[in-house]
């Protein structure tokens, strides 16, 4: 092997192992990163999540219930359907609750659909904080396909006296055809 191709294959073999340190170094740099990420947007903030499910109902108000509603829609010319598992709940501020709501593509074609919450009361929204939803981002669905979608949630425990009945109010949107951005 004649020496300007040994080299050039040092050189390459350099880079390479250069490179694949490189990857392995971002690799650990990404769980600080992804922190900062969410400190700055909140979203997925583990002290947020934590606050919002303090370990297993700790601190939850037991003498206290609160009805929480649920229901859904569709705009007139949607090609969903779409409704709650349960209609309402019985919860204690302070605790975390689980429920579904069910979504059918009545399309023949693949469609993507976004929920739109509300709660009502409005005076009652920054209460009720979900820590997992299919509103947050968009649902992808083959034609004709039907799923759960589970939303978790808590009511805090600084709801004022006065409200006892809480509304969870979903409208569910096509926002394109098959994947995102179309």
């Amino acid at each position: 092997m004649n020496e300007p191709l040994r080299r050039s294959n040092r050189g390459l073999t350099a880079k390479l192992l250069l490179m694949v340190a490189g990857s392995f170094a971002f690799g650990f740099a990404l769980v600080p990163l992804y922190d900062v990420f969410c400190e700055v947007t909140g979203i997925g903030s583990r002290e947020r999540l934590l606050q919002a499910a303090p370990g297993a109902g700790a601190g939850a108000t037991d003498e206290r219930t609160v009805t929480v509603e649920f229901t859904a829609s569709v705009p007139a010319n949607g090609r969903w359907e779409f409704e709650p598992a349960a209609f309402e709940m019985q919860v204690q501020p302070g605790r975390l609750y689980e429920t579904t709501y069910r979504a059918k593509n009545l399309h023949g074609r693949d469609m993507t659909g976004q929920a739109v919450p509300s709660v009502a009361p409005a005076r009652a929204a920054q209460y009720l904080q979900k820590t997992e939803c299919f509103c947050f981002t968009p649902q992808h669905f083959k034609g004709a396909e039907e799923r759960d979608m589970i939303v978790r949630f808590s009511v805090d425990r600084g709801l004022p006296a006065g409200i006892d009945r809480l509304t969870l109010s979903y409208a569910f949107y096509d926002v394109g055809r098959g994947g995102a951005g179309t």
